[in-house]
């Protein structure tokens, strides 16, 4: 949006007041207040004027402090605004007093103040920021994504060993032949033909 020049206010009443109101004086007193020291102040028309431009002009520059507040328009407004207040006060009769001459001052202010502000506003943007010389700038390094650890193996089942199926107990029946089989045969009795029974061997036959 475009802001609109709040001092235009204060000019455009002193415009209709000299154009529309010629009897009015700027000079005589409206309000007369009594302070503690006794002494009466008288406040006039312009007084009332000026302070007016004042309090506009404060909350111009406020407005315009705003980041992105004004705009290029708003700047050329207030350009046109005091160009417009000069020439008047340079130009015709009835504005050239120091009311009006301060009114056109508060204006020029105005336009000044905003582009101040915008250039300022403007380096500080485009200003880097600022890298020392003795530390390097850090350059933040992307994290290396985490790596993914493969499955562990499976342990492959152990063969299942069958034991090998036990010998065949023989019974004992077989043992007992087996031992009986085993002993060794009597052996035969050689007798001699020569001997007779009740006889006694000679000496000549060798005793076997």
């Amino acid at each position: 949006m475009v802001g609109f020049p709040l001092l235009l206010v204060p000019l455009a009443v002193y415009n209709i007041i000299a154009f529309l109101m010629p009897g009015v004086s700027f000079t005589d007193p409206l309000i007369r207040l009594t302070l503690l020291s006794g002494e009466q102040w008288q406040i006039t028309l312009s007084d009332m004027l000026l302070a007016a431009g004042v309090l506009l002009l404060l909350l111009e520059v406020i407005k315009g402090a705003r980041p992105g507040a004004k705009y290029l328009t708003d700047h050329l407004l207030s350009l046109i605004v005091f160009g417009a207040a000069a020439a008047e006060f340079v130009l015709w009769p009835k504005f050239g007093n120091s009311t009006y001459c301060l009114l056109t001052l508060l204006a020029l202010v105005d336009f000044i103040s905003g582009i101040a502000l915008r250039t300022r506003r403007r380096a500080v943007v485009a200003a880097p920021a600022p890298v020392s010389k003795s530390q390097p700038a850090a350059v933040e390094t992307p994290r290396p994504a985490p790596a993914v650890e493969p499955a562990p193996p499976r342990p492959e089942p152990a063969p299942v060993v069958t034991p090998a199926p036990a010998a065949p107990v023989p019974p004992a029946t077989s043992v007992a032949e087996s031992v009986l089989l085993d002993q060794p045969a009597p052996k035969p009795t050689v007798t001699s033909p020569d001997l007779q029974p009740g006889s006694q061997p000679s000496s000549d036959t060798p005793q076997r």
